[in-house]
């Protein structure tokens, strides 16, 4: 697997009244700065990007989702259905989230505060590709 991206378990601890899927801030591989929940509407793709700064930890907190990452050696596409399996996203890691279920809510989880602008986004796939 590329290190720009990287599947993580989580643990679930389940019993007669549901789940329980704990995040210790500590063991994960960056001090999130921010979190932010994703929804779409049918056949929307959402993210489109890759990062020059921030590191994100992607998760189904509900439903499904398709994340297509690509480091410059292919599109990977992953399935996210559980907050037990998410995905760190590295930096220079094009990134993009599709597919949603109608019920779908993605958890995001950043290294950084919102960082606006060319100074952390390349939005161009192609140039993206051509530099990767």
């Amino acid at each position: 697997m590329s290190s720009s991206f990287q599947i993580l378990e989580f643990p679930q601890f389940s019993d007669e009244r549901g789940t329980l899927t704990p995040f210790e801030f500590g063991n994960l591989p960056f001090a999130p700065r921010r979190a932010y929940l994703v929804t779409a509407t049918e056949g929307s793709v959402r993210g489109g990007h890759a990062h020059h700064i921030e590191e994100e930890i992607f998760l189904a907190a509900k439903g499904s989702v398709t994340l297509l990452v690509n480091d410059g050696s292919g599109d990977q596409r992953i399935s996210l259905s559980s907050p037990q399996k998410g995905v760190l996203v590295r930096t220079g890691c094009w990134h993009e989230l599709s597919d949603f279920s109608p019920d779908a809510v993605v958890l995001a989880l950043s290294s950084t505060e919102y960082l606006p602008g060319e100074e952390n986004y390349q939005t161009d796939k192609q140039e993206f590709l051509s530099k990767a």
